[in-house]
């Protein structure tokens, strides 16, 4: 379960605009690894399915796969994009009721084993992975583009910090 007691991770970012957030998810693309998590919260609206949008589209160049459309799965509630070695489930738990709809998802299995992009995560409560990376966006008005906050309790996101910093401008 998730603690956020011991942060390894925290940082704040202003992403002018639609080409910073896909750079944002080209750096992300570049670092995961099977049984990665990454939690995307923000209102709607925020950037969620475009930053989902650009990683997983990063990741299918990365393995010479053609660049498929990536839809928003909030009616679907999960797409599953097959990279050969690994698959990404792109989730959007919008419209479920709570963390047992979840489970009848699959996605409880696929935290473990797959690449998995969390939209609404929320709705998973005490089930969210312990090391998942949370990727918060918000459009704010008095924010010109999108503000970002990264958090992680995981270690193993630490090395990021020096990557994405370059991204935005820190706030």
């Amino acid at each position: 379960m998730r603690s956020d007691t011991d942060i390894a991770l925290d940082l704040d970012l202003t992403l002018p605009g639609p080409k910073q957030t896909d750079a944002l998810g080209v750096a992300l693309a570049g670092v995961l690894r099977p049984g990665d998590t990454l939690l995307l919260s923000g209102q709607i609206g925020a950037g969620k399915s475009h930053l989902a949008r650009a990683i997983i589209q990063s990741l299918q160049q990365r393995r010479d796969l053609p660049r498929e459309d990536v839809p928003s799965p909030t009616y679907t509630l999960v797409q599953v994009y097959d990279l050969g070695d690994v698959e990404v489930w792109h989730a959007d738990l919008y419209r479920l009721n709570g963390a047992e709809d979840v489970f009848e998802l699959g996605l409880d299995s696929a935290f473990e084993t797959e690449i998995c992009l969390v939209e609404w995560p929320d709705r998973l409560g005490q089930d969210a992975p312990a090391a998942a990376l949370t990727v918060s966006l918000d459009l704010s008005p008095e924010t010109v583009g999108r503000r970002v906050s990264i958090r992680a309790t995981d270690p193993r996101w630490i090395a990021l910090e020096r990557q994405l910093t370059q991204l935005g401008n820190p706030s």
